[in-house]
């Protein structure tokens, strides 16, 4: 079959590797749809590296090439022999996740039994960590690890359930902390930033206004226009960052109370030196965002000072619904299907075949027009 394969830093070439042969739990999957995230571009760029070894460290891409796409959906063309709840046909999605419920493990890790899949013992995720992700023709799953379609969902909206997910997981955690501002508690939040106005940023925007109704002040910034024109229609304050100073601007909207609660979801590193501009003290900040490359850590000192709650959440970690399918990503389809979460919006490139991929990575990343894009293939 035909694969993207990231043989070095910015080289992404297509190849023929081996069909993906299925065990007795798994199936195989046709690929239709595939999300391109901001985490593929910090690992094509080199900015990041989640292949470790048995020390922790990082396998160079020249070493063990990598098959980049975790947000994904497709159609069931194979099932191993002991799957008894899908079936050649099927429209899937997938939890891109190895966690023990994937693999068949009894008992569960201490993670995967207290609703951290995520952070499981034997973790592995598709196109992270080295696991064949889904920019190819097929990928083998785990049944447990795929969720049915509802009738009539696109495949391009259900691939980006995935960041849907991650965004529901990394609020919940966030809340699930003993901060000083809560959304219901004596010390109410009152004012919002999320930093960046990308895929996740409008996921951020929408969850809050949208799952948690929150009516209080969410200030959005970024530097595109476009971007920034759907942060106001989804209910946020924009700021250019290009024609206003963020933290001026912050201060005369709050009255100078500032933030309470700040979500960085760009992975720009000045970002992480205004945030004490920006922020209450004992405020609570999300670092979502990752691939902060060539940041001086210590430009955290003034951050660490003002005693923030610091939360740093990583996918769609959750529990298991009864039948061992994924509860965060079964909440997440159900948002997305019914357009709480609104992702077509932000939907504004789209790639017909796995060697059009490249110009995602290569060109459209820095375009100003550019939002999200995604892989969409008829046929394999």
């Amino acid at each position: 079959m035909k694969a993207m394969v990231l043989q070095d830093v910015e080289k992404l070439v297509l190849e023929d590797i081996p069909n993906p042969s299925i065990s007795p739990h798994e199936v195989k999957i046709r690929v239709k749809a595939v999300g391109v995230c901001g985490t593929d571009l910090h690992l094509y760029r080199g900015h990041g590296n989640y292949n470790l070894d048995v020390h922790g460290r990082p396998i160079p891409l020249t070493k063990q090439p990598q098959i980049l796409g975790h947000e994904f959906s497709g159609e069931v063309v194979e099932v191993g022999r002991e799957v008894q709840d899908l079936k050649p046909g099927d429209r899937v999605l997938c939890d891109q996740g190895m966690s023990c419920m994937s693999q068949g493990r009894k008992p569960l890790c201490p993670y995967c039994a207290t609703g951290n899949s995520h952070q499981c013992e034997f973790y592995g995720e598709h196109g992270i960590t080295g696991l064949q992700g889904a920019l190819a023709e097929y990928i083998a799953m785990p049944a447990v690890n795929c969720l049915i379609l509802p009738p009539g969902m696109p495949q391009d909206l259900a691939a980006l359930v995935e960041p849907s997910s991650c965004v529901l997981h990394a609020n919940e955690l966030a809340e699930r902390t003993r901060a000083r501002y809560t959304f219901d508690g004596e010390d109410p939040i009152q004012n919002v930033m999320i930093t960046g106005a990308g895929p996740a940023g409008l996921l951020f925007l929408q969850y809050l206004r949208n799952v948690k109704h929150f009516e209080g002040l969410i200030v959005v910034t970024d530097v595109r226009e476009k971007n920034l024109e759907l942060a106001r229609k989804f209910g946020g304050t924009p700021i250019n960052v290009t024609r206003q100073d963020p933290s001026e601007a912050v201060n005369e909207l709050t009255q100078g109370k500032r933030i309470h609660y700040l979500i960085e979801a760009c992975g720009n590193p000045v970002v992480l030196e205004q945030i004490p501009s920006l922020i209450r003290k004992q405020a609570t900040v999300l670092l979502y965002a990752h691939g902060y490359k060539g940041l001086d850590i210590g430009v955290l000192a003034n951050v660490f000072f003002m005693e923030p709650i610091l939360v740093v959440p990583v996918g769609g970690s959750g529990g298991f619904d009864p039948d061992g399918h994924p509860t965060t990503y079964r909440r997440a389809r159900e948002l997305v299907n019914s357009q709480t979460l609104q992702v077509a919006p932000f939907i504004t490139h789209r790639y017909r075949s796995l060697g059009d991929i490249r110009r995602a990575f290569e060109e459209d990343f820095q375009r100003e027009d550019y939002i999200k894009g995604v892989l969409e293939l008829e046929s394999a």
